[in-house]
């Protein structure tokens, strides 16, 4: 029998080289995460192809990664080159003059009556003046940003590229042996089969509902909004389409944060037209993507309240960068789930001790034991 110190010691050890594992693959966590992601959202097309080769496994794992390259991979590595080849653009154009943000906030502060530098002023913002001075910096801060995140990788191409082959070898890997780990997993984890299943069904749905739901939203509104952009011949409509598409992550606000600014812009300096087609657009055409999309996809499986997640999502992106729209609803959904098992188990537990101190209980218990001890000397007649 193992003595209860070298049990201790064991425990110890486990969790120092765990530990030590994790640390050991920070540098790489964001292509381990992405991998681990990717193989559970594609994992029921793996079983399909699975069925499909007659069980040959490393056939079907190597076509479900040229399957997630083609799909995933290549679509945004090509919009992630034109995005930075297009904001790099407009940062020498702001820096040269050619673009000047603070005229068109100039058009719109002429178009207002003059109460509002008043009502500014009260509310602590200054007048439309210092306003147009504040976009105009923001704007140039904001592309020289995206200048220098353009420049950060071209110089880290080696190292994306090492991000990416990690990633897909790890995704074949999963692909093949995802189910026989997954149950190893489970195995381990020390928790009660219920607890585990509940957590572990949990963490599937909320992931796979999470990316789907959300890229599928946040591509479907971008789409639309540069559209409209490119449409209307706004400056740097992939740019802004994208932007678009980033903060529709964030359910509720989202897209609105670029589209209404410039329809509003468009309505005060007189171009009646293009601000009705772009608040149409806004309103009606984006906003019934999000509000049947969303629900479909993402709070059908995750049953997360939008303040939720959008308190979930905006922690976990300002901790994990990017990753963090993954992991803060992520984070969430087992929240609620680890406290919704305690609840039950509190409530079935004090339904147990209220049933046990009940006095009917008592007199049903004392009525069956008689009952029995009466029925007792008959049978041994």
């Amino acid at each position: 029998m193992e003595k209860p110190i070298e049990k201790r010691a064991f425990e110890l050890l486990l969790v120092a080289v765990s530990v030590a594992f994790i640390w050991i693959l920070l540098p790489f966590f964001s292509a381990v995460f992405w991998g681990v992601i990717l193989a559970l959202v594609f994992m029921p097309l793996q079983r399909r192809l699975l069925s499909l080769y007659g069980g040959r496994r490393n056939l079907a794992a190597l076509t479900n990664v040229l399957i997630c390259v083609f799909i995933v991979i290549i679509p945004v590595t090509l919009i992630a080159g034109s995005l930075v080849q297009e904001g790099t653009s407009v940062y020498q154009r702001i820096r040269t003059g050619d673009l000047d943000i603070g005229a068109y906030v100039e058009q719109a502060r002429q178009a207002l009556p003059p109460t509002v530098d008043g009502w500014l002023k009260s509310a602590g913002m200054g007048d439309l003046s210092q306003l147009r001075d504040r976009v105009s910096e923001g704007a140039a801060q904001g592309s020289q940003i995206l200048a220098s995140r353009a420049l950060s990788i071209g110089q880290n191409t080696l190292q994306f590229f090492i991000s990416l082959g990690i990633m897909l070898y790890l995704l074949f890997f999963l692909f093949r042996d995802g189910v026989p780990l997954g149950r190893r997993i489970r195995q381990a984890i020390p928790l009660s089969a219920r607890y585990k299943y509940q957590l572990l069904n949990k963490f599937i749905t909320v992931t796979r509902a999470t990316v789907k739901g959300n890229i599928i939203v946040a591509a479907t509104q971008g789409a639309i909004g540069g559209l409209a952009f490119w449409g209307l011949g706004i400056e740097a409509p992939l740019l802004w389409g994208v932007i678009m598409a980033f903060l529709s992550l964030l359910p509720a606000i989202g897209a609105a944060l670029v589209w209404a600014p410039v329809a509003i812009y468009y309505l005060l300096t007189g171009n009646i037209a293009s601000g009705i087609i772009l608040t149409f657009v806004g309103v009606v055409v984006i906003g019934l993507a999000d509000n049947f999309l969303r629900p479909l996809l993402v709070g059908k499986d995750t049953k997360l309240p939008d303040y939720v997640v959008l308190i979930s999502t905006l922690g976990g992106m300002a901790l994990f960068g990017i990753n963090g729209f993954v992991i803060g609803p992520l984070i969430a959904a087992l929240f609620i789930a680890a406290w919704d098992l305690f609840s039950h188990e509190k409530e079935e537990d004090e339904a147990g001790a209220i049933t046990e101190l009940s006095p009917i209980s008592t007199e049903s218990r004392k009525a069956q034991s008689g009952e029995t001890q009466e029925r007792a000397p008959r049978e041994q007649d």
